[in-house]
């Protein structure tokens, strides 16, 4: 049984998979708590705008900073803000990081696509 991830004002089909849905209780630096995190998306239902901010911001005790970067995603259809592109996904190369420490911010970390919950109508397909 597939779920359908759609826009909550206007109803467009996101396309998302639950084959790319993050578990729940997975890591992330950014946290993850009121999200759904997805590895792959289809592009061609978002719009994406670069977000650069310096400025403090605090996520979570692990993940906080002077310099905010991430990428806005939103309805191609409407334009409603549904979530966020960070790149605090798993690391890209099996590399044990600087110094052997395990992954750091020098090693490539994939995208995670972030999509609020109360952005999303879920309806069940059977």
């Amino acid at each position: 049984m597939a779920s359908i991830y759609s826009c909550k004002e206007c109803g467009t089909n996101f396309n998302l998979h639950t084959t790319y849905l993050y578990p729940p209780d997975f890591y992330f630096e950014a946290g993850n708590k009121g999200t759904l995190s997805f590895s792959a998306i289809d592009s061609s239902k978002f719009k994406f705008k670069k977000e650069d901010k310096i400025r403090p911001f605090f996520e979570t005790l692990d993940y906080w900073g002077i310099q905010r970067k991430r990428t806005k995603m939103m309805c191609m259809n409407c334009g409603k803000l549904v979530g966020y592109v960070y790149d605090d996904g798993p690391p890209m190369t099996d590399s044990p990081g600087q110094f052997h420490f395990g992954p750091s911010q020098v090693i490539p970390r994939a995208p995670r696509y972030r999509i609020k919950n109360k952005d999303l109508k879920i309806t069940s397909e059977t």
